[in-house]
C-alpha cells in the first residue's frame, strides 16, 4: 500500500497529467516526489497495461535522466476515495526547472543553452538507444541541478499513449504538449520515433535563445495549424548574438519533415559540440609538443560509422586502449589521451600530428552491429603524409581484444620498435574475458574523463556493473577506487566515498599486484586516510611497474603539496609534465610550489608555460571548466585580474555550485584581493562537500584569507 511506503508532505506541482506531491520514502529514508495521475486519466487507461509499460522506463539509467524508483497503483494520498489512482515514484530534485529558469531570465546565455541542450540531447540519445522514446520534452520536464539538466518523466507519454491505445486519451489530452509537439506527432500518425523528440528539444533550443517557443495561438488547434505550415522565425533577427552555426541547428532540428531533421539524437549532440555553435573560431589550436620522432605517435580518437552513430564511448574506449598499450612501450613516445583528443574531429592528420609533435599519426573507424564488428586503421607518416600501415578487421565482438593486441603489434613492427620481454607480456594482458564487462567499462572511463560530479558518479556506477559481470576484473576495481577518492576530495567528503575508495583500491591490489593503475588508486586512497607513508609506497610501485603513467606522479605530487613537502612535490610535478607536456595542472601547480620555495624565477617560468597550455587547450574546448578555473588562477597571479574575473565569470556560468571549481575561483579571488568573494567562495565549496582540509591548510593560495575572521570561523568549524 502507498501510505506504507510514502508519507506524503506537501502538494509541489500540478500539470496536465499528474499532482506532484513531496513525500518521503520510508524504507529508504529519503525525499521523493511522488507523481499521481488524474482520476479521469486514470481511469481511461487502465492499470494493468499502464504498469507494464512504464517498467520500461525504470531501466533507465543515465547521469542526464532522472530515474524510476517505484510505480504502482492505490487510493489517492488523503482523497478517502475507494478508486484506484495510479502513481510513480522519481527522486526528489533540489532545484529548479528548466521552466523556472525561463520565468526567472526569459533569455539564457547562449554558453548555458547549448551546454543544457547537449544534457538534454545526451538522455535522449541513450533513452532512444533502448528503446524510449520521450514524447513529451518540454521545459517543465526538465529540472536544473548543479548546473546540468536531468530529463523527468521518461517514458509516461509513452506508457500513457500504450495503454489509451490511441495518440489522443479519451479524455481529450494531447499525449505531449502542442507547443512542442512534432507535426507528425500532432497527426497521430505512425509511432514517434527519435526524430519527434529532437523536433520537441529544437522547440526547447528556440525558447531557451529567444525567450519564447517558436509558434503561438489563441487555440490548441492554431498553434498545431502553426508547427504544419509556419517557417520558423529568425533567432538571429531577434538575437544577434546567436551564431549563424547554432541558428542552423536549431533550423535542422524544426525541419517540418522528420526526413530533414537530425536523424538522431547523437548527430545532434556532435553538431552542438563545435565550438562555432557558442562562437566564430577565431583562434589557431595549437599544443606544447615534444620533438619530432619517428618513434613517436598520436593516437586520435576512432570515428563511429555505425547505423545510429551511438558508439562513441566504444570507439573513444577502443582508441584509449591502444594508447595505454602503446604507453607501456619505452622505446616509444605517446601523446596521452587528453591531448589527442582533443583534435577529435579534425581532418588534417598531418596538422595534427605537427601540432603535438609526434611523427606518426593513428586513425580509424569503428563499424558495430550487434555482435558483428569492423575496425579500420592507418597509421600516417607526419612527414610526408603516407601511409606506413593500414588494415580492416572484420570479426565478432569477443574478438575486440585480439583486434586491439594486432594493432599494437602492427604499430610497434611499422616503427621497428622493439619491446623487451616485460613490455611483451603486459601488452598480451587481456584486461578481462567478458566482452559485455568491458563495454561498461569503456562506458565509465568516457564518463570518468568529464570531471564533473555526476559524470564521475555515473562512471562509478559503471565500472560497478563491469565488475558485476566479471568480479576479477582489476581495471574496473581501480577505476571505481578512483571515482570514490575524487568524490571524496572535491564534492562529497562522505566516510561512504573513503570506505569505497578504500575497499575497491584493495581489491583490484589482490587481483593484480602488477597493475599499475591499481597501486595508484590505493595510494589515492591512503592518502585520503592520511596513511602518508604507505601511500608513497604504492605510487613508488605504481611508477616503478609503469614509469610513463602519469597519475601516480602527479597525485603523489599532489599529496606532498597537501603536506608542505615542497621540495618533494616539485620534483613529482616535474617528473609528472615529463611524463604528460600538454597537461597544464602540473605546471599550474608548480607555479605555487616554486613561491612557497621562494624560486622566483622557476615560479614566474612555471606561470608562461602553464598559462600557454591553457590558452591552447581553451582554443580547442572553450568549455573546459578545469582549463577556465585553472587559467584564472593564473590570471590572477599574473596580475592580470581583468582576465581573471572574465574567466571566473566564464567558469561559474558552466559550474556554479561545484565544490571543486568553487574551490579554485577562491584561489583566483584571494590572488586577486578580493578576499570577501575568496571566502565566501570556499565556504560554498565546503557546504557542496568539498573536504579537502589539508589542502585548505597548506595552499599558499589562500595566504591572503588567513588573517580573515571568516576563514579562520570556516577552519574552526570543520
Amino acid at each position: 500500500m502507498l501510505a506504507e511506503r510514502y508519507v506524503v508532505e506537501s502538494e509541489i506541482g500540478r500539470g496536465g497529467m499528474a499532482t506532484v506531491y513531496l513525500a518521503q520514502d520510508l524504507k529508504h529514508g529519503r525525499p521523493v516526489a511522488l507523481k499521481v495521475l488524474h482520476p479521469e486519466l486514470a481511469a481511461t487507461l487502465g492499470s494493468e497495461r499502464f504498469l507494464r509499460e512504464i517498467q520500461i522506463a525504470a531501466r533507465l539509467q543515465h547521469p542526464h535522466i532522472l530515474p524510476l524508483y517505484d510505480s504502482g497503483r492505490t487510493g489517492g494520498p488523503g482523497s478517502g476515495q475507494s478508486a484506484d489512482f495510479l502513481y510513480y515514484v522519481m527522486p526528489f530534485v533540489e532545484g529548479e526547472s528548466l521552466r523556472d529558469r525561463l520565468a526567472r531570465e526569459r533569455q539564457i546565455p547562449i554558453e548555458d543553452a547549448v551546454k543544457l541542450a547537449r544534457d538534454i540531447a545526451s538522455a535522449l540519445d541513450y533513452a532512444h538507444r533502448h528503446g524510449v522514446v520521450h514524447r513529451d520534452i518540454k521545459p517543465e520536464n526538465v529540472m536544473l541541478h548543479e548546473g546540468e539538466a536531468v530529463v523527468t518523466d521518461f517514458g509516461i507519454a509513452k506508457a500513457v499513449s500504450a495503454a489509451s491505445g490511441e495518440g489522443l486519451t479519451q479524455t481529450g489530452t494531447a499525449v505531449g504538449t502542442p507547443a512542442y509537439m512534432s507535426p507528425e506527432q500532432a497527426a497521430g500518425g505512425p509511432e514517434p520515433d527519435a526524430r519527434t523528440d529532437v523536433y520537441s528539444l529544437g522547440c526547447v533550443m528556440f525558447e531557451m535563445l529567444m525567450g519564447s517557443a517558436p509558434f503561438s495561438a489563441p487555440s490548441v488547434q492554431a498553434l498545431i495549424m502553426k508547427h504544419f505550415t509556419e517557417p520558423i522565425p529568425s533567432l538571429r533577427a531577434a538575437r544577434s548574438a546567436v551564431p549563424a552555426e547554432l541558428e542552423a541547428v536549431v533550423v535542422r532540428a524544426l525541419a517540418k519533415d522528420p526526413a530533414d531533421r537530425f536523424p538522431t539524437a547523437s548527430s545532434l549532440v556532435q553538431a552542438l559540440g563545435s565550438p562555432r555553435v557558442i562562437t566564430p573560431p577565431n583562434a589557431t589550436p595549437l599544443a606544447v609538443p615534444a620533438a619530432p620522432d619517428r618513434k613517436s605517435i598520436a593516437v586520435l580518437p576512432f570515428a563511429d560509422m555505425s547505423p545510429e552513430k551511438d558508439q562513441d564511448y566504444f570507439c573513444e574506449g577502443i582508441a584509449e586502449e591502444i594508447i595505454n598499450a602503446l604507453s607501456k612501450i619505452e622505446a616509444l613516445h605517446v601523446a596521452s589521451r587528453s591531448s589527442a583528443f582533443a583534435f577529435k574531429g579534425h581532418q588534417d592528420v598531418r596538422k595534427v600530428g605537427e601540432q603535438l609533435g609526434v611523427g606518426t599519426v593513428l586513425e580509424g573507424s569503428v563499424r558495430k552491429m550487434g555482435n558483428r564488428l569492423r575496425i579500420s586503421a592507418q597509421l600516417v607518416k607526419i612527414a610526408d603524409g603516407y601511409q606506413l600501415w593500414s588494415e580492416r578487421y572484420d570479426r565478432e565482438l569477443e574478438d575486440v581484444f585480439a583486434i586491439q593486441d594486432e594493432i599494437a603489434e602492427s604499430i610497434v613492427k611499422a616503427l621497428r620498435v622493439v619491446l623487451s620481454d616485460k613490455e611483451k607480456r603486459a601488452k598480451d594482458k587481456a584486461p578481462t574475458a567478458n566482452v559485455q564487462a568491458y563495454d561498461f567499462y569503456l562506458r565509465g572511463r568516457q564518463y570518468f574523463h568529464q570531471w564533473r560530479k555526476k559524470g564521475v558518479e555515473y562512471a562509478r556506477r559503471m565500472f560497478e556493473r563491469a565488475m558485476e559481470l566479471d568480479p576479477d576484473y582489476a581495471l574496473a576495481h581501480a577505476g571505481a577506487a578512483d571515482c570514490c577518492s575524487a568524490l571524496y576530495t572535491w564534492w562529497d567528503a562522505s566516510r561512504a566515498n573513503l570506505e569505497g575508495a578504500d575497499s575497491y583500491s584493495s581489491r583490484a591490489l589482490a587481483l593484480d599486484p602488477e597493475l599499475a593503475e591499481a597501486h595508484s588508486a590505493r595510494g589515492q586512497a591512503l592518502t585520503l586516510r592520511k596513511q602518508h607513508g604507505e601511500a608513497e609506497a604504492e605510487f613508488q610501485e605504481a611508477i616503478r611497474l609503469n614509469p610513463k603513467l602519469f597519475e601516480p606522479y602527479f597525485f603523489f605530487a599532489r599529496a606532498c603539496l597537501a603536506q608542505g613537502k615542497y621540495e618533494q612535490a616539485a620534483a613529482l610535478f616535474e617528473q609528472a609534465q615529463t611524463v604528460r607536456p600538454e597537461d597544464f595542472q602540473s605546471p599550474s601547480l608548480l607555479v605555487e610550489v616554486y613561491r612557497s620555495l621562494g624560486r622566483r624565477a622557476d615560479a614566474d617560468a612555471s606561470l608562461r608555460r602553464a598559462m600557454a597550455i591553457v590558452d591552447n587547450r581553451l582554443a580547442l574546448n572553450p568549455d573546459e571548466s578545469r582549463a577556465l578555473v585553472l587559467g584564472a588562477v593564473l590570471c590572477c597571479q599574473s596580475g592580470n585580474i581583468p582576465r581573471g574575473l572574465d574567466l571566473i565569470r566564464q567558469t561559474l556560468a558552466l559550474d556554479p555550485d561545484d565544490s571543486g571549481v568553487l574551490y579554485n575561483v577562491a584561489c583566483a579571488y584571494a590572488s586577486a584581493g578580493q578576499v570577501d568573494d575568496a571566502v565566501g567562495c570556499l565556504e560554498r565549496a565546503v557546504l557542496n562537500g568539498f573536504g579537502h582540509w589539508d589542502w585548505v591548510e597548506h595552499d599558499s593560495d589562500l595566504d591572503p584569507l588567513r588573517s580573515s575572521p571568516r576563514f579562520q570561523a570556516l577552519l574552526a568549524g570543520r
